[in-house]
């Protein structure tokens, strides 16, 4: 089984759960109609060079208690970089740069890293750091319609993965929530706001500093 770089809780869900956010924001704007749904994700990706979003995100456990309600700003760039920063109710930074991601709890001081191969197997936001065809690496399957959105399901199609699958829902051409399935049973609910698409982001954004101070923890 692969497991997430180890985040202290109750702060955050897995950084698994970060990664597939960023995937499925990636497919802002994608059409959800039609059974060619995967052929158009991939059309939309092979344009997409940058994003960044605000974000709100509430994760329930296994019987639908909510645990953990949080908001924040993300930005990636393509190919393998993101930076996805918790304002609330922790400060928390997580940083990918190509090669390692680092989790930085402000609070705790203590920052954990691991291999960014180790860290996304099985994934989604493997979309972002390979150039495979979305359906070799996912099942995506249109759902039926559910009030006045259309739905995509994404299933990974790697056995060892702690995702079970996420749902993709859509206002016309516009992403409109997202829930994100594990194999222990929580569910996590994303609503995204000012989203920007392929604008510049500085380089400093996915260079972690390793002057920080605290405790520094490597799980690889």
């Amino acid at each position: 089984m692969t497991h997430a770089i180890p985040i202290r809780p109750p702060r955050h869900a897995s950084v698994l759960g970060l990664v597939l956010l960023l995937a499925a924001l990636a497919l802002v704007g994608a059409p959800a109609r039609a059974a060619d749904g995967a052929a158009r994700l991939d059309g939309y990706l092979d344009g997409l060079t940058t994003l960044q979003a605000d974000f709100h995100q509430v994760t329930f456990n296994s019987d639908r208690t909510q645990m953990l309600e949080s908001d924040g700003r993300l930005y990636l760039e393509r190919p393998g970089r993101f930076r996805w920063e918790y304002r609330t109710p922790f400060a928390q930074v997580i940083i990918a740069d190509g090669k390692r991601v680092y989790v930085h709890d402000l609070e705790l001081e203590q920052v954990y890293h691991r291999s960014q191969q180790a860290a996304l197997r099985g994934t989604p936001a493997l979309l972002l750091t390979q150039d495979e065809p979305i359906e070799d690496l996912f099942v995506v399957t249109p759902m039926e319609e559910g009030g006045e959105r259309d739905w995509v399901a994404l299933r990974p199609r790697d056995p060892d993965t702690e995702i079970e699958r996420i749902e993709i829902g859509f206002d016309g051409e516009q992403l409109d929530t997202l829930l994100m399935f594990d194999r222990f049973g929580q569910v996590t609910h994303l609503r995204f706001a000012d989203i920007r698409r392929n604008q510049p982001l500085e380089d400093d954004l996915f260079r972690f500093d390793h002057s920080t101070g605290g405790d520094f923890l490597e799980f690889d």
